[in-house]
């Protein structure tokens, strides 16, 4: 199943949902509470965010070939933080290059994002997979300056401008999903591949970062756990390369479609 979140022509945002036909129905509630059900059929206007997420929580370092051309050593635990998730914005929607708090760093990092379904604690591995809803396609957008020079040793301020966790275009449940420990994962920028990878590559998988997260933990349905991002982001380039106003980042994760996002400055503070 595939499931979005659309705005309709009355101005109402609302969850709906198909099953391959391509024929969306309105859900009778959020996907989070309970059983799916089916409303009227309804033609999608513009594509939301397919969520609004109650804590996003992003995974540092989980790609083999990224944690080496960061330079780190291969962590020996999942190191996780958090962005607020306020910062979610859906696809087309613009990010946003800080200027009342400026960044001049501002680096993309397509990513697998897993949406957990049910509200969970002490999850085993072996049951994990059972709490995940589906998958979508995330830009965990970072302001490298916030994060590597001014955070004080913390990820969550250059993680949490606004509109910096792109997520979308659909989230599609796991028996739609294929295999999702072998997903291949693209970024492209203004067209360019940046980032190419699989999701094999992952140092720390699915079931295991579930584990791990509710681990003497309560994770809320509507989490969206950032997987990690595979090597090529800008600030590893030589030169790197930070967004810059203009650019479109553009990232697919197996079947999930495409998620694409224009980049522009944020419009000065108001004067007084």
């Amino acid at each position: 199943m595939r499931i979005i979140r659309t705005e309709l022509s009355s101005g109402e945002r609302v969850y709906a949902a198909h099953g391959g036909d391509g024929v969306f129905r309105r859900l009778a509630a959020p996907p989070f509470e309970g059983p799916l059900t089916f409303a009227e059929r309804l033609e999608p206007k513009r594509l939301l965010a397919p969520l609004e997420a109650t804590a996003v929580i992003g995974i540092a370092q989980n790609y083999r070939a990224h944690a080496m051309e960061m330079g780190g050593d291969l962590p020996e635990r999942p190191v996780f933080f958090m962005k607020l998730p306020t910062v979610v914005i859906g696809p087309d929607d613009a990010i946003r290059l800080p200027r009342a708090l400026r960044s001049d760093k501002v680096d993309f990092e397509g990513e697998l994002a897993v949406v957990i379904g049910k509200t969970c604690r002490n999850v085993s591995r072996e049951d994990a997979l059972d709490y995940v809803l589906g998958i979508t396609a995330a830009n965990d957008v970072t302001a490298r300056d916030w994060q590597k020079e001014w955070g004080g040793g913390q990820f969550c301020r250059g993680k949490s401008f606004d509109t910096f966790c792109p997520l979308g275009p659909e989230i599609v449940t796991l028996d739609e999903a294929g295999d999702i420990h072998d997903l291949r994962i693209v970024t492209r920028l203004n067209g360019e591949v940046m980032q190419d990878s699989r999701t094999s590559d992952l140092i720390f998988d699915v079931a295991d970062l579930i584990a791990f997260i509710s681990g003497s933990t309560t994770v809320p349905a509507g989490t969206v756990i950032l997987t990690g991002t595979p090597s090529g982001v800008g600030v590893a380039r030589t030169p790197p390369r930070f967004l810059r106003a203009g650019d479109v980042v553009e990232i697919s994760v197996g079947d999930v479609g495409t998620l694409r996002n224009p980049v522009e400055e944020e419009p000065a503070p108001a004067a007084g």
